[in-house]
């Protein structure tokens, strides 16, 4: 199936797509491969994985995942679609606008005065995201901790669009506490503290990022799923009552839920 396809024969794409045509597997191959040529550094791996909603209520019911590894650096996307050949079309074009990203940060010039190679307004051009209702009870199907290097408000947005993030979680390198940046706010990014009281301290930053200055809120995780679930945020950053620290909790695609905790006490 070639579609006018530019196929890379150097890159295999690892494709998992279950009930799915061959055809599908074939067109994924040509799509994610011809990807090689807006990548500045070489892709050493990339898997594509094709998934079906058997709920006939949701209106795009294909999931297509992709991760790649380019010169050392993952990037991600993730999109919804009505059938698995759409869903392969949006992916790949988030997928070059993400490579494009990629190189733009590798060619920018570096120092105190160099513009970050990301604009704010970012999330006006995101096609909104149909998330099915969860079945019952909401209910955390996903934990993930890890340790977290301290880096700038830029690094983390940049990262946060590299890795198709609605929402990066970081240890901000000026007031060394942990920090969310996220799409939101009149600039189109925002940053929410822990300590918001530290908001002075932030190491300084060229991007146009607002500073929420809103406490967090203090809840167990049944309160935090039933916040999230009520207010249907796409995710919330919030101090675990019972942990004393910091995390997101976030809204997967199957409509469950995910937390995100720093690694370490």
């Amino acid at each position: 199936m070639s579609n006018g396809v530019e196929a890379s024969p150097d890159l295999a794409v690892d494709i998992t797509a279950r009930d799915e045509s061959p055809g599908v597997t074939e067109y994924a191959q040509e799509k994610i491969a011809a990807l090689a040529r807006f990548a500045h550094r070489p892709i050493s791996h990339a898997r594509v994985r094709l998934t079906r909603s058997r709920d006939l209520a949701v209106e795009r019911p294909v999931i297509a995942q992709a991760n790649l590894e380019v010169g050392g650096r993952p990037v991600r996307a993730q999109v919804q679609a009505a059938t698995a050949q759409e869903a392969i079309d949006v992916l790949e074009a988030r997928l070059r606008r993400r490579l494009e990203h990629l190189t733009a940060r590798w060619k920018a010039p570096k120092g105190p005065e160099a513009a970050p190679p990301w604009r704010g307004g970012a999330a006006s051009e995101r096609a909104p995201r149909s998330l099915p209702p969860g079945s019952g009870e909401p209910r955390i199907v996903r934990r993930k901790s890890f340790a977290m290097t301290p880096c700038t408000v830029d690094d983390a947005v940049a990262d946060m669009e590299s890795l198709d993030y609605d929402f990066h979680l970081f240890t901000e390198i000026g007031s060394e506490t942990t920090a969310v940046v996220y799409r939101g706010g009149p600039t189109g990014y925002r940053l929410a503290l822990v300590a918001p009281a530290l908001a002075g301290e932030v190491a300084p930053f060229k991007g146009k990022v607002t500073i929420s200055p809103h406490p967090l809120p203090c809840l167990n995780e049944q309160e935090a799923l039933d916040r999230l679930a009520l207010l249907d945020l796409p995710f919330l950053f919030f101090v675990d009552a019972a942990q004393g620290r910091a995390g997101a909790l976030y809204r997967r695609y199957d409509g469950d839920y995910g937390l995100i905790t720093p690694a370490g006490p």
